[in-house]
């Protein structure tokens, strides 16, 4: 059984079709690159996936359960985790606070309400989940003071904090440097040993290097899908978005 699966899933916004239709599946430890033209569909196809965006029609599946109509963070407490494309941490906050705050959020999940999670397992769980992306040395710091590149990665450490059984990553390498990039790869394909990652991403280095398989939107539609080595070889995917 496939870790996700969409059926005819599909967004309209007034008149506009963002999304018409796509039927995808995820397997369990995949890492799947989602690839297209800007205003392909694809941040809203993932959207969808994670709750943030209701569908005009189609479901989804997640982990053998109906999911089509839970609330974004009905989803996050079943292990989906999306990071956005425009950073959403909390700036005032430092990167410890920013991290500490989503693990306390999972060791609650199966808490009474007034049983509060052990401080030292919070304070451990936000120092691992900061030294897997390479900010432990930062925790003190605002997250509002650190680069974009930075803040990035701070928002994937929130998202690894919360233990996902999917993370959706969106844009994640832009505004990292060179030597930052070769690091997120070697972090993702650690993250996928137990997890799997679905990711859009424009850097066709970065997805050739990491997706097992590759899904291409455009006008949204599901344009072709297959390895990487079928993708670059796929005509009608150099002449939507590769260029020959």
């Amino acid at each position: 059984m496939s870790l996700l699966a969409t059926s005819g899933l599909a967004r309209s916004f007034g008149g506009i079709r963002a999304v018409a239709g796509v039927s995808l599946a995820l397997e369990r430890g995949e890492i799947r690159a989602i690839i297209g033209p800007n205003g392909a569909g694809k941040t809203t196809f993932v959207s969808m996936i994670s709750g943030r965006v209701q569908p005009s029609a189609g479901t989804l599946s997640f982990d053998g359960e109906d999911i089509t109509a839970l609330k974004s963070w009905e989803r996050v407490l079943r292990g989906i985790v999306y990071t956005f494309q425009i950073t959403s941490v909390y700036r005032n906050l430092t990167c410890f606070d920013n991290v500490a705050l989503a693990v306390q959020r999972r060791l609650s999940k199966d808490r009474a309400l007034w049983r509060q999670p052990d401080q030292s397992a919070i304070a451990d769980g936000t120092r691992a989940a900061l030294r897997r992306v390479g900010l432990l040395s930062r925790a003190d710091e605002l997250a509002g003071e650190l680069s974009y590149g930075h803040q990035r990665l701070l928002e994937v450490a929130m998202g690894l904090a919360l233990q996902p059984k999917l993370l959706i990553l969106d844009e994640p390498t832009q505004g990292l440097s060179g030597q930052e990039i070769a690091d997120f790869c070697t972090l993702v394909k650690e993250i996928a040993r137990d997890a799997t990652v679905l990711l859009i991403e424009h850097n066709m280095d970065v997805v050739m290097e990491l997706a097992h398989r590759i899904t291409v939107m455009n006008n949204g539609t599901l344009l072709a899908e297959g390895s990487p080595d079928e993708i670059m070889a796929n005509a009608d995917v150099q002449r939507a978005y590769l260029g020959t």
